[in-house]
Formats: structure tokens, sequence, C-alpha cells
């Protein structure tokens, strides 16, 4: 039994609120995974603005302000990140997407289709859907109708897809010469930390330390500072590893409710391309989520016996909210990170970790330059121990060995052509394309055009044939695109 000392009334209301003792976690051990979870997404700061600012002279309208983006993105991840962790009580932290922001910095703005305001306009709008969908029940009715084995392939692709999003962050996998990838050579600074760093959390992990991607980002980025000092800052150049001066930047909140509505009559898109952008959005940010709160939520014990999520819907609207608020301020389509995996992974269980992680963006919005200091090295080895965490779903399913002790059998039958073929590619699309909803489309039409030929027509969810005609559509807009004109611009 847990007691609450009368002395700090604090620690018993959140106790209360969030029920730690009951997710077999602690105030302390959630506080820390809110700030793992924090670091390890934090790029999102930097990133966002670069990628959104890129576009420095778009045909139509005026380019964003890089400080006015950093101010957009701190506010919306925080405030988001909080709401989710108030009103679901889950460890999932929100901020604006990669992929999407450079959907609408170059494909809609730079290509000339959408001013900033218009595709932030499309960007809320996709939100809206998204909200409308949750509230009416069909968003998690869709979400339940996927079959159980694919939900755990999805969790293992986004597995494999963060693993090599750690390895290509710290140089470790490149490009190669005559090959698409290959191994570095282990001959720079750069690499030699990420190597460290990894190796020093695998043997934190290995001694159970609690904390321990925490630690070894912290540990990572200060044997990288050392080294950059000593090399005259030639180590790390333009990537962190810098003690910062000066440390404080006033906000500016010059962006928020800058959007149009004026690409459904403009020139460029019109209405019908407009509605095919919003919904190309919507299907993106839709199936990110699912995937993520799949593969998080796995890993955190929220996914009962049949693969739903308890009171799903109430995360589902949230989520929705964090796309409507992304676009209004800005910031593009903000979601549910992924990287909430590596505060699950440090341990952390209630909501109380998307709160920390959200409150902590918030002082990036004055002293920002402090998080500049940790490079991408630094965060490799939480990325590939989270992509493991997510692949270890595969040996979910208990069995009995020969001889009466227990095992680990696979989760996925993969004898079963439908359901083998269909997880396969979901698996391997996702860190093959760098992208969560192409791996997701792959593995529902597979699974549904095999379903359909052996006549397996219980085993096919209505739902999945709608979600599976719109993956179709998905696939097929860039060819729509360059033969009929109503379809707009180039996806990208």
């Amino acid at each position: 039994m847990t007691m609450v000392s009368a002395s700090n009334p604090g620690a018993g209301i959140l106790e209360r609120y969030f029920g730690f003792a009951a997710r077999g976690t602690t105030l302390a051990r959630d506080t820390m995974a809110g700030v793992t979870t924090f670091v390890v997404m934090s790029y999102i700061i930097f990133l966002n603005p670069i990628i959104l600012t890129g576009v420095t002279h778009p045909p139509l309208g005026s380019p964003l302000v890089f400080s006015a983006v950093l101010t957009s993105t701190c506010l919306v991840a925080g405030v988001m990140s909080m709401l989710m962790g108030l009103a679901t009580n889950y460890a999932y932290a929100i901020a604006p997407g990669l992929g999407l922001n450079a959907v609408v910095a170059y494909s809609l703005v730079g290509a000339g289709k959408a001013s900033f305001p218009e595709a932030m306009g499309l960007v809320v709008l996709e939100g809206v859907a998204m909200v409308l969908l949750a509230v009416t029940g069909l968003r998690e009715l869709i979400f339940k109708a996927i079959p159980l084995e694919l939900k755990k392939a999805i969790a293992i692709g986004i597995g494999l897809f963060i693993a090599l999003i750690g390895l290509v962050n710290a140089g470790i996998v490149t490009s190669g010469s005559g090959t698409p990838v290959t191994l570095a050579s282990f001959t720079t600074w750069p690499i030699f930390v990420a190597i460290i760093g990894i190796l020093f959390t695998f043997a934190m992990r290995a001694i159970r330390f609690r904390g321990d991607l925490l630690v070894g980002i912290i540990g990572t980025t200060v044997l990288a500072t050392l080294i950059n000092s000593a090399t005259n800052h030639s180590a790390f150049v333009n990537d962190g590893a810098v003690w910062p001066h000066p440390f404080y930047k006033a906000p500016d909140f010059s962006l928020l409710g800058k959007i149009s509505l004026h690409s459904f009559s403009s020139t460029q898109l019109g209405v019908i391309a407009s509605l095919v952008w919003v919904f190309s959005l919507f299907l993106s940010d839709f199936f990110d989520f699912s995937g993520t709160a799949i593969g998080v939520g796995k890993q955190a014990g929220y996914v009962d016996k049949d693969g739903n999520i308890p009171e799903f819907k109430k995360a589902l609207i949230v989520d929705g909210l964090a796309a409507v608020a992304g676009g209004a301020a800005s910031a593009s389509s903000a979601t549910t990170y992924i990287e909430s995996g590596s505060g699950v992974a440090a341990g952390g269980r209630t909501g109380w970790v998307a709160v920390v992680a959200g409150l902590l963006f918030f002082p990036f919005i004055f002293i920002s330059p402090l998080i500049g200091m940790v490079p991408k090295e630094a965060t490799a080895a939480a990325l590939i121990v989270v992509g493991w965490l997510m692949i270890s779903t595969l040996t979910e399913m208990e069995g009995e060995a020969e001889g009466g002790k227990a095992s680990r059998l696979a989760g996925i039958d993969f004898h079963d052509l439908a359901i083998g073929l269909s997880a396969a590619l979901t698996i391997m699309i996702m860190p093959f394309t760098y992208s969560i909803t192409n791996g997701i489309g792959f593995g529902f039409i597979t699974y549904t055009v095999i379903c359909a030929a052996s006549r397996q027509w219980k085993r096919i969810h209505p739902f999945m044939w709608i979600v599976s005609a719109a993956f179709v559509l998905y696939f097929l807009i860039p060819l729509l695109q360059q033969h009929y004109s109503f379809f707009g611009g180039h996806l990208g």
C-alpha cells in the first residue's frame, strides 16, 4: 500500500488523479519518464522551424519567421501533451509531426499550390475531420476493425523504423556507394560518441538501472561536449555539443491564428484539389497515430487481450484537437509521438509522463538554445532501445515447451497467407520507405485482397474494405495528379 505523507498533499492529489500505484509506478519514476520522453522528442523544437522556414521565397505569400515557428512549436507541444495526459491518463506526448511539416512546406507552399496560411487552413480541416470521426465513434470503430495480428505487425514495423532512425541519426548507417545503405566507417568523433553512448546505455539497461535512457542521453551529451571543446569545436560542426550563449530569446506569438481557407476558391487548388489534400493529410495523421498508439500502448500495458485500448476515444479526440492546434498556430499538424515509447521504456505508465513532457516545452520558448547542445548522436541509444522493445511484441504469446516449461511463441502466424504476408509487408515497408503510413497501407490492402481472393469474406471487417480503398486512392493520388488537373499538384 502506498502511504502519502500529510506534509505532501500535492503528491496525494496526483496519486488520486493518475493512480501511480495501480499502474505499478511512482510519481518519481513517471516524472523521470516524462523528462526522458521530452529529451528524446525535443529535436522537433529545432527541426520543425528549420523545415517550415526552408521555403525562403514561397511563390505565394510570405515565408515564416524562425522564432515564431519555434514559439508555436513549443506552445502546441506543451499544451497538447498536457491535455493528452490529463484527459486520458496515457503516457502519449504530442508535438508537430515530422513528414507532414515537409509536405506542407515543400509540396504545398514551395510548389506554389498554397500560401502558408492556406496550407495551415487545410491542416486545421483534417484535424476537424479526425475529431468528428472520434466523437461519433467511427474512428475508434475503424481502429478496432484492424486484425490483432496486423496491430502487432504495426508495432514491430514502427520498432524497426525507430531503430533505423537512431542508427541513421548516429551516422552508423549511411548511404553507400553502389548500395542504398551501408555501415559507416568508424573514423569520426560523432560515431565514436554514438557507439560509446549506445554501449553505456545498454550496460545500464543490463543492470536494470531506472532512467537508463535519460542518463544515457545526458552522459553522451557531456562526452560529446568535452570532445568538441578539446578539438576546438571541430568534432561536432553545427550539431550541438556546445554550451549555449546566451540562454534567453523572447517568444514570438505572431503566427497564432494566422490561417486561411482561400485555397478552396483559389486558381492554384480549388475545391476538389483542396479536399484531396485534406483527405491525404487526414490519412497520414490518422494511421500514424493508430500505429503509435498501438506500439507505445503495448509497451505500457494499455492494450487488452483483443488488441484494443480502453477509453481510446478520449485519446483520439485529443490527437485530432492537436492537429487543429498545430494548424491554427502555423506549426503544422501535431500528433502523438512514437518517442513516447522512450518514457514508457524508462518505467512511465500514467498521463503524468505526458504532462511533465509538455511542461518542459514551455521554458524553451525562452531558452531554446539550451536544447541545441544535445547532439543527435546522444539520442541514438534511446531510439534503438525503444525499437527493440516494440519489436519484442512479436514474442507476446505464451505457449508450452517440451518438458512443460513455459516459453514464448510468435504472436503472428506467418504461415497464414493473409496475415503473414500483410504483416510482413507492414513490417518491411515502414523502415524501407521511412513512412509508418506506407507500411500500414501496404499491409491493409494485401490483407483485404488475399482474403477476398480466397473467398474468406468473414475475415474482412466492413471498415477494412473502406480503409483499404482509401489507401488505394492515397497511393494513386500522384498518378491522378499527373493526368487530371483538378486533383492538384504532386504530393511529394
